[in-house]
């Protein structure tokens, strides 16, 4: 691609990130962060795990986005603990008069909210691992693919433990990024009981489409040209390696973690810092950028062992370590 062909689209796909922000805050009031890091997610053909205590609006925003986007598919999966994997990926029935046909789940849209993923079991969970990773599902012994573009956004409540399964760390490892949803401040509250006096539909905001299925396509092929250093490339790399062996780089943190980031936190690195320039109306990719998603993408792909457990640690003090530590050579 041309670098004045690049540098249209690049400044034509900011302003339309900037409009889609816009409109979905029309529902929501405050989570720029979230918002942002959302967007990236979408322009990286990315998921994303959402954590939060229950009220913060996760559920609302995918479907405040898929408004945004005209022609959207948007479907939602509660998960409960009596989910079986065909409630998701669909079934082949029979009948007499039709013979075998194929009933497709809810994970054919696309965007698909997992709602409090973790309250259904491992068997159910792994009935995602396919769709999120080849972007196709196996239904009998036919496999389909997924509607394109196709995202996850799945959420999960910290606080409560009873009748929940953990993630496996290959489930956690699909998401690009996971998210703490963390409470709004005092000025933002204000503003939300001052915009959700009464309850309000989706419609009553007034969301306008900002772009459609094509778009979000394009948009996920220009990020790709978005320009990166050798240095820049070199700086992910070390930042990466630092969550597995922590001790080459001197960071005393390290001394809580099991098992680092995979070759995956890398390319999802380099990828979302692209995503961030892209929004940023750049052609190229500054550290600053890497250090901006560096928490998102990493926090859940590093493994604490037994004292980082029992001491509770958090991943995000051990990110800043790396951070502080790592120098972009």
């Amino acid at each position: 691609m041309e670098k004045e062909e690049l540098q249209q689209k690049v400044e034509k796909h900011s302003r339309m990130l900037k409009d889609m922000k816009k409109e979905v805050q029309k529902g929501i009031v405050g989570q720029d962060k979230v918002v942002d890091s959302v967007l990236k997610c979408i322009i990286c053909n990315g998921h994303v795990l959402l954590e939060g205590v229950p009220g913060l609006a996760k559920t609302l925003i995918i479907k405040l986005l898929s408004r945004v986007v005209d022609g959207a598919k948007l479907q939602r999966i509660q998960f409960t603990p009596d989910l079986l994997p065909s409630d998701i990926v669909g079934v082949t029935v029979y009948e007499k008069k039709r013979g075998f046909y194929t009933i497709k789940g809810p994970i054919f849209g696309n965007f698909v909210c997992g709602d409090e993923i973790n309250r259904t079991p491992p068997k159910v969970q792994s009935a995602m691992l396919q769709a999120m990773q080849e972007r196709e599902v196996t239904i009998g012994r036919q496999t389909f693919p997924l509607p394109n573009p196709f995202f996850v956004l799945a959420t999960q409540n910290p606080l409560e433990t009873k009748g929940t399964y953990p993630l496996p760390e290959a489930q956690v490892d699909r998401f690009l990024f996971k998210i703490l949803v963390k409470p709004p401040p005092k000025r933002d509250e204000i503003g939300i009981i001052d915009q959700n006096a009464e309850i309000r539909s989706i419609e009553s905001f007034g969301i306008q489409k900002i772009i459609d299925l094509e778009g979000i396509l394009d948009m996920q092929e220009t990020v790709k040209h978005i320009s990166m250093s050798s240095e820049i490339q070199r700086y992910i790399v070390h930042l990466v390696t630092a969550t597995r062996y922590p001790e080459r780089f001197g960071i005393d943190e390290g001394r809580y973690l099991q098992w680092g980031g995979s070759p995956r936190a890398s390319i999802y690195l380099s990828l979302s810092a692209k995503a961030t320039a892209l929004m940023n109306n750049r052609l190229f990719v500054v550290p600053e950028d890497v250090r901006c998603v560096a928490h998102d993408v990493l926090r859940h792909r590093m493994v604490l062992n037994y004292e980082g457990k029992a001491k509770g640690v958090d991943p995000d003090a051990i990110v800043d370590a790396i951070i502080e530590k790592v120098p972009v050579l």
